[in-house]
């Protein structure tokens, strides 16, 4: 049976479901994560609950077909269903590793304690991080196991272009495949990620439990061009 990695891995290659307007359910990768992905007239929905109830409450969905998995009925229905949370649907972006070390002076944070370090691990394993001139680069495990990164970047060095440093350094430090979620409101993230070079491939909404706390969306922190 293909699983929600093998679906990410081969996107990550290029190779997307079929545009056949259909929906996969996959299991959940973790218990952490649940919730829906959306490529182009393909999508895919992640949860460990009864198959079933997702083609019925699809079916439920006034809407396009093609847009119900990420029409807010369905995703209402889907949180009330798991007792989840949401934040956001956010564009899905890639970027493939690049050779030689970064063009970026890092220094990686020993302190478990830190503050994004604390709040990627609610969303993510394996986290590491590093810091480089008022800026914070996040990378960790997320979604179906794959490698994620996010950054943070103060507002006073923001508009100076470290923003797509970070992201484009993030591609030297990573042995495969790395993932970014960008709240599509978030342009000058949307454009700092394509502009080092990682590629949009879809969008996401992903579903919380609880006790994933934080204050807003870690993958919609400020990063400028």
């Amino acid at each position: 049976m293909e699983t929600l990695r093998d679906i990410l891995d081969a996107a990550a290659r290029g190779a997307f479901p079929p545009a056949d307007g259909r929906t996969t359910v996959v299991p959940q990768h973790c218990h952490r994560d649940a919730g829906v992905i959306s490529f182009t007239a393909h999508s895919v929905v992640f949860t460990d609950e009864d198959p079933r109830w997702v083609y019925e409450a699809l079916d439920a969905v006034d809407c396009d077909p093609l847009a119900a998995t990420m029409n807010p009925a369905f995703l209402a229905a889907f949180m009330a269903r798991t007792g989840r949370r949401a934040e956001t649907v956010d564009a899905m972006l890639v970027g493939s590793p690049l050779p030689g070390e970064p063009p970026l002076a890092l220094r990686e944070i020993e302190d478990p304690g830190h503050p994004r370090i604390r709040y990627a691990l609610g969303r993510r394993d394996e986290v590491r991080a590093w810091t480089a001139d008022g800026a914070v680069l996040v990378m960790g495990r997320g979604i179906g196991g794959r490698l994620e990164v996010s950054v943070e970047v103060d507002e006073g060095v923001r508009h100076r272009g470290l923003g797509r440093a970070l992201v484009t350094a993030a591609r030297h430090l990573a042995p495969e495949p790395l993932w970014a979620q960008v709240s599509p409101g978030n342009a000058r993230s949307v454009r700092a990620f394509q502009a080092a070079g990682y590629q949009a491939v879809g969008a996401e909404a992903l579903l919380l439990g609880r006790a994933s706390t934080g204050p807003g969306s870690a993958e919609d922190a400020g990063v400028p061009q």
